[in-house]
């Protein structure tokens, strides 16, 4: 070996290894914030038991009266039926709690002195905190998938292709969820805090992102404001979750109720921008 290739060899060496280190402190950060989880029996219940109330009784008790003749009144919204409609939504639910939830270790790690040890490290905050958001994304992303197994009974026809791209949404929105429970987690205190707090952004959120009932279709913006509530309307509209819920319909059932654009392009600005706000929370520390 020339002397120019043993001192290329010697300057790259410690990058090698740094860049090493910091990976195995990311995945170190990963697993513990995954075993965690997969050790936490009641999350995994509710993730299980979450949407088989939502697909069981509220997808088959809705059912007849989404579209079809009801009383002699035709209510027919959308091609698709109830059970069809929200099981995109129920997927979307399954990956909020989760991702959210799943924030609180850094409330528990900050109360039991962990979070000091890690912050203390050689490892940068920023692969601290991808490490316990990559964790909660993870587990999210597993309680999302559980929902597809009920595809068959909802009357969803799932290929390879939906599935790849649905995937890939769910990640987007479990990345982003989490990087929010982590915001939040940084601005409360307890325990007991910041479930409550989580459940006041997580209802909202959901039940305002046209997740549980569609808005008209054939209806222009104005229309639509004549027709329900302004408010809501307009709550709907601006609700970053909506766009997210119909990119997952997109990639499940194919059908959009918003620019098809729209979903995967505020999937990726939610990411980046609760990151980015969560790291900068973190430098605080």
């Amino acid at each position: 070996m020339t002397d120019a290739r043993m001192d290329d060899a010697a300057l790259n060496a410690p990058a090698r290894s740094g860049f090493s280190a910091q990976l195995g402190g990311l995945y170190a950060i990963w697993l513990r914030e995954v075993k965690r989880a997969v050790r936490d029996r009641g999350q995994f219940v509710g993730g299980v038991s979450r949407p088989l109330l939502w697909v069981l009784i509220l997808g088959i008790g809705l059912n007849p009266y989404f579209r079809g003749e009801v009383y002699g009144e035709v209510r027919f919204v959308i091609p698709y039926t109830y059970l069809q409609f929200i099981f995109p939504a129920v997927i979307a639910l399954n990956i909020m709690y989760t991702s959210v939830q799943s924030a609180v270790s850094t409330i528990w790690d900050r109360e039991f002195g962990f979070l000091r040890e890690i912050l203390v490290s050689p490892m940068p905050r920023i692969t601290i905190l991808l490490g316990k958001i990559l964790g909660g994304t993870t587990v999210a992303l597993f309680h999302g998938s559980l929902v597809l197994a009920l595809a068959s009974f909802a009357d969803v026809s799932l290929s390879v292709g939906d599935i790849v791209r649905g995937l890939g949404l769910m990640f987007l929105l479990a990345f982003a969820l989490t990087s929010l429970g982590v915001v939040i987690a940084n601005r409360i205190r307890s325990f007991e805090g910041f479930g409550v707090f989580s459940n006041a952004v997580i209802l909202p959120l959901y039940f305002t992102s046209s997740s549980i009932f569609p808005l008209d279709p054939s209806l222009t913006s104005a229309q639509t404001k004549v027709v329900y509530p302004e408010w809501l309307a307009v709550l709907v509209q601006i609700n970053p979750l909506t766009y997210a819920v119909d990119a997952l319909r997109g990639a499940f059932i194919h059908y959009h109720q918003f620019d098809s654009r729209l979903g995967p392009i505020v999937l990726v600005v939610m990411a980046v921008g609760f990151f980015l706000v969560a790291l900068r929370d973190f430098q605080k520390f």
